[in-house]
């Protein structure tokens, strides 16, 4: 998930340059403001790029580019894992533009990240999750490229990465409900639709799989994920973990 973040912000912010010298893009209305902004691309550092960000929206009241650098400080927040700020300026990206897709599955996989199956308000979360999921999923087919520098296969697998995160936050909001099957088709499509499979995404699936009480199809779905090459520490950790599990749910069956 992380590196989808990464990726999305690269594809929105690459080529600033180029960016900047098309006639029908954002374009920054003096020097100063262009500073700010090539703080705000430049940085890696997810603090630094919300400081300047802010200073922008601050210091800039009419700038072109305040939806994005709302976007970039809810993901930001989201690099940090700071959901709660993350929601609240994905809002005020929704409220510049309504249909920015982005703000929609961030809010959408928040949701039914942070809901549980007691929480009195459960129903109205997971609806607003699910609502914005296939609001997204209705936007992005047609959604123009965010930056003329990136190609169209780039654009094109971006495009597929982003239904499939609508997919994922699908999933989670069923897993809550404990509707086991609907999530399990879900993370399904989110995993196959992806122009890379998520290897995050395979372990949900694994471990929804095992809810189902199906162990063997989680078996099979996590040996594919610790065959990965290159598997980040902690997810190689979460799917021998959950393998484990499967294994035991699979000899209580016997």
């Amino acid at each position: 998930m992380m590196n989808r973040i990464l990726k999305a912000a690269a594809i929105m912010v690459c080529g600033i340059s180029l960016m900047f010298g098309q006639a029908k893009q954002p374009q920054p209305k003096s020097q100063k403001e262009l500073d700010v902004l090539k703080q705000m691309f430049g940085t890696q550092d997810p603090e630094a790029r919300i400081k300047a960000a802010k200073d922008l929206i601050t210091n800039f009241a009419d700038t072109d580019f305040k939806e994005l650098a709302f976007q970039m400080i809810a993901m930001s927040y989201q690099q940090k894992n700071d959901l709660e700020n993350m929601i609240v300026y994905a809002e005020k990206v929704l409220e510049v533009n309504p249909k920015n897709y982005q703000a929609m599955l961030m809010i959408s996989t928040a949701l039914a990240q942070r809901t549980r199956e007691f929480d009195l308000d459960k129903e109205e979360k997971l609806a607003r999750s699910e609502k914005l999921a296939k609001q997204a999923m209705d936007v992005i087919p047609t959604a123009a490229k965010p930056n003329p520098s990136i190609t169209d296969a780039q654009w094109e697998g971006a495009k597929k990465d982003t239904i499939s995160e609508a997919h994922q936050a699908l999933a989670m909001a069923a897993v809550v409900r404990k509707k086991y099957d609907v999530a399990i088709a879900e993370y399904k499509q989110s995993v196959e639709g992806a122009s890379t499979p998520d290897a995050a995404t395979m372990v949900r699936l694994g471990s929804t799989y095992n809810m189902a009480g199906k162990p063997a199809d989680a078996i099979a779905i996590l040996d594919k994920v610790l065959a990965m090459p290159n598997l980040h520490p902690q997810i190689k950790l979460a799917a021998e973990a959950e393998k484990k599990n499967s294994e035991k749910l699979k000899g209580a069956a016997k």
